[in-house]
């Protein structure tokens, strides 16, 4: 009879990356404290070894540990406060906890994705508005790690989708027939950083095209990109209603930069519906208490579905992927 294969260590992971074994510690516990150079030759030595850490603790958490991890960018954004909202919201009938990853670097990004399904001390992960590769599903999906996606899709893994493209055509269709000529739009276009999923081209492209459709157009001149902080939503909402033939419609690629729109209206004494119109995109709670018309996606229902998907699956890993694709609704109120 063979002799059983010995299984490898953190000597060997040592050994073959050419790092410390308190490096290689750091990388599965602190991630965020070593370099991206460093986590990635570690994760390839794991990878190439098969190494699982701390094969006892392994064993203890295939048992249930009771506790949902959340990783997410933006993390005080409204639109994610109401995503975590419903998936708080899901667990609070179930008996987990719910521990929250935020996300500010690519690196901490890839740190995470790396470390999480290794030490395995969260039974199931909600990942939020940001991309996963095809190495980081693999990651993933062998180590058994539950995972759903929301707002990025990948078929080894769960997720929730929205069309973006298609509720930028809902904004354009609707202030089409209001009878609007002239249109600006105002959204993060393209921001530097490279980790979260950045829908606002999708909306713009699906803008652009339902307005050439119809015989119309957006000029340059009328398209401003600008981060989601007030300051600067504001600055570029100033530059396109004191342009000389201002816009009569701006589709606002977020409510937050659709409030620093009517917030800047108001100061110009621009009358809004009267003398401009204004579409948001996503229903924070506070675009019901202003009357913004905007683009409703279902915030807290995906967080809500992400989670129950997520414990379907912890509790039978057996069941194929799903991939869902939630409604865009334009909800009408009192800026059109």
């Amino acid at each position: 009879m063979p002799p059983k294969k010995k299984s490898p260590t953190i000597y060997d992971v040592a050994q073959l990356s050419g790092v410390s074994i308190s490096t290689i510690s750091r990388v599965l516990n602190a991630p965020d404290k070593v370099n991206s150079e460093t986590q990635k030759r570690v994760m390839d030595a794991i990878d190439q070894l098969g190494f699982i850490p701390r094969a006892e603790a392994r064993a203890r958490a295939m048992q249930n540990t009771g506790r949902i991890g959340v990783l997410t960018p933006f993390f005080t954004a409204p639109s994610f406060v109401q995503r975590l909202r419903g998936v708080a919201s899901a667990l609070s009938k179930e008996n987990y906890e719910l521990l929250i990853y935020p996300v500010e670097s690519l690196d901490q990004l890839q740190g995470y994705i790396s470390s999480i399904p290794l030490m395995r001390n969260i039974d199931g992960l909600i990942i939020m508005s940001l991309s996963i590769g095809d190495q980081d599903a693999q990651r993933l999906s062998i180590n058994g790690m539950e995972t759903v996606l929301i707002e990025y899709s990948h078929p080894q893994l769960n997720s929730i989708t929205i069309d973006d493209q298609h509720g930028g055509k809902l904004a354009a269709e609707h202030l089409i027939n209001k009878g609007h000529k002239s249109f600006g739009f105002l959204g993060d276009i393209e921001p530097p950083e490279r980790l979260a999923i950045h829908p606002v081209q999708s909306r713009l492209t699906g803008f652009t095209q339902t307005l050439q459709e119809a015989g119309l157009s957006l000029s340059k001149t009328y398209i401003r990109s600008a981060p989601y902080t007030q300051k600067e939503s504001r600055q570029a909402a100033l530059e396109l209603l004191s342009l000389p033939k201002p816009p009569t419609a701006i589709f606002a690629a977020s409510d937050t930069q659709a409030l620093s729109i009517m917030k800047v209206a108001r100061q110009l004494n621009i009358k809004v519906p009267d003398d401009l119109a204004v579409v948001g995109f996503d229903d924070i709670d506070v675009a019901e208490h202003v009357d913004l018309t905007t683009i409703r996606q279902h915030l807290d229902e995906s967080g809500k579905l992400a989670t129950e998907i997520l414990l379907a699956r912890v509790e039978d890993p057996s069941r194929p992927p799903q991939h869902i694709n939630l409604p865009l609704n334009l909800i009408e109120r009192q800026t059109t």
